[in-house]
């Protein structure tokens, strides 16, 4: 049977908290995801041997890049007109007594903050614009050149890509 604990529940906070974690390790590319609420929640006990949590997460992301490794609770969530907000649906196994937290299976689905939101919110932000567009490549090519011939580094940087960029 699914049991319906309430969201504020320590173990289903403990079960968000688990499957955000392997969800942010499991990313290769964007920033970390930060829980903004968990909206909703079902339980699966499994006899003596722990729980199967069927999550729905509000999340928004960070200033933390996924390369960074960080904690999504080591990391500044970002104002709400530049974030990228989203649900991710996780299934997570949780054994207590035997320490073990297995995330079987995760979908996040996230999209910007739609720009009429952002211009009623702050009329001179900038918005998102598509990061893979050329001229976002070539300025930050350009950005990093400069950077490499001021600097006293002894080593020298290279764009691996861009994961997010803005006009204004």
């Amino acid at each position: 049977a699914l049991l319906s604990p309430t969201c504020h529940d320590t173990a289903v906070e403990e079960a968000a908290d688990l499957a955000l974690r392997q969800i942010n390790a499991d990313r290769k590319e964007g920033y970390i995801l930060s829980l903004y609420r968990i909206f909703s929640v079902r339980e699966h006990p499994q006899d003596i041997t722990g729980s199967v949590f069927y999550l729905i997460l509000d999340v928004v992301d960070t200033e933390c890049h996924v390369l960074s490794k960080k904690l999504w609770k080591n990391c500044i969530a970002r104002f709400a007109h530049t974030t990228v907000y989203g649900q991710c649906k996780a299934i997570i196994y949780i054994n207590q007594a035997r320490n073990i937290a297995h995330l079987n299976t995760y979908e996040c689905i996230l999209q910007p903050v739609p720009p009429r939101y952002i211009w009623t919110v702050c009329p001179d932000c900038p918005v998102d614009d598509c990061p893979t567009e050329p001229k976002y490549l070539e300025a930050a090519v350009q950005s990093l050149a400069k950077f490499n011939e001021e600097s006293e580094q002894t080593s020298y940087f290279s764009v691996l890509n861009v994961t997010r960029a803005s006009m204004q």
